[in-house]
Formats: C-alpha cells, sequence, structure tokens
C-alpha cells in the first residue's frame, strides 16, 4: 500500500549501531534488531506511516505519523538491544515522494534530510571526543530553532545523568519507566531521575507534538 499526502511533516526516525564492526556476535545482533523492530512495527501499527526495517546492515529506519510515541520507541529499542550503544537521529518535515506502508523504503523528502542530518551531528560530536555526547537528536526547520536547540540540550542532560547510573539504577530506572511506577523511597535517585521523566513530559505537551505542523 502507498500514501501520497502532499505537504504533510512526518517523523522520520534513523538509527545506528555504534562501532558495529568491531561487535562480537554482529549477525546475532542484526538478527536481534530485525526482531525487534518487526516488535516495533506491531505495537506502534497506528503512529507508523512506513514500517521500521535495516536498511544499510547496522543502521534502520522509520516513518510515524507524528512524534507522540517516538520516544517510547526509541527506549524500547535501547532497553531490549541493551548492552549495544545505539544513536537515533530524529528528522520533521515533509516526504516529497509516495510512501511505501509496508516498509520504509524510496520514499525522499526533507524529513529524511533531517534525520540523516542529525545522525550525522551525533557522528561528529563522537569525534570531536566531547565529554558528554547526546545518542539522541533532532532536526527540522530552521523556523523552530528554538524549540529543537531547548530539546538537543535535554538529550545532553538525559545523557550525562545516564553516564552516572550504576546497572541496579538502570534496571530500576527502566523497570519504571516500562510499569510507570513511582513508588521510589531514595530521593536523591528519584532525584537524578526527574530530567528524563521531565523531558517526556515536556516532549508530550501539545504544543511541542505540534511544531511540525508550522
Amino acid at each position: 500500500m502507498f500514501l501520497s499526502l502532499e505537504g504533510v511533516p512526518f517523523v522520520a526516525l534513523i538509527g545506528d549501531i555504534k562501532s558495529s564492526r568491531s561487535l562480537m556476535m554482529r549477525n546475532e545482533i542484526q538478527e536481534q534488531l530485525s526482531s525487534i523492530l518487526d516488535e516495533i512495527n506491531i505495537r506502534y501499527r497506528k503512529s507508523i506511516a512506513a514500517k521500521f526495517l535495516i536498511t544499510l546492515g547496522d543502521e534502520f529506519q522509520g516513518l510515524l505519523f507524528d512524534g507522540k510515541n517516538i520516544l517510547e520507541i526509541i527506549q524500547d529499542i535501547r532497553m531490549k538491544l541493551y548492552p549495544v550503544e545505539l544513536r537515533f537521529g530524529i528528522g520533521i518535515g515533509k516526504i516529497s515522494t509516495r510512501i511505501d506502508t509496508e516498509m520504509a523504503l524510496g520514499a525522499d523528502g526533507p524529513g529524511y534530510y533531517h534525520a540523516r542530518n542529525a545522525i550525522d551531528i551525533l557522528k561528529d560530536n563522537e569525534k570531536r571526543n566531547k565529554k558528554v555526547v547526546a545518542d539522541i537528536r533532532l532536526e527540522m526547520e530552521e523556523s523552530n530553532s528554538s524549540q529543537v536547540t531547548l530539546i538537543n540540550t535535554i538529550f545532553e542532560l538525559e545523557k550525562s545523568i545516564e553516564q552516572t547510573w550504576t546497572q541496579r539504577q538502570r534496571e530500576i530506572i527502566w523497570d519504571m519507566m516500562k510499569n510507570q511506577d513511582g513508588q521510589l523511597k531514595d530521593r536523591k535517585f528519584v532525584g537524578s531521575l526527574l530530567p528524563s521523566l521531565l523531558f517526556r513530559r515536556i516532549w508530550q505537551r501539545e504544543d511541542i507534538m505540534c511544531m511540525r505542523m508550522h
């Protein structure tokens, strides 16, 4: 099935496995990733304009109607493929060609250009050996530059905090995010989680989710 919605912005997501050539059991990891993407395509089918699939061996992509579930999709992939490290580029923009709903291949347009640019910026930042390098980045038209800067700054803050987590803390926060469980007694630890939880509240605000329309 093909879609042709001229002038309507979409949300493109490109993911990439870091240092993939140096990974042991690379084939097994690719098979696991393929299985995870199949699960994503089923779970979030109402939000997906073109199904996620592996495109370039260690790279994958998909296309969404909007950004409502983008963070949940990213987190699902990260958790299920951990400890493999990933980077994600989010691009918001129009798609200038027909969209094959069964696979995110063949379509073209600013949405994908922005997502690719986001991936390239992440890779450049890693090469510069910055102390904290986010593994998620958003790019879109310059008319929303202030919102984009805010979101990317919070992505960096999230990564900075995550780097301080112990394995046990990671298990707790991921379990809490999965089960929406706020029953934690350690106030200091809860405080360290607030930026992650706050960002998801900010992202879900109607004005942020709909800024792609402007």
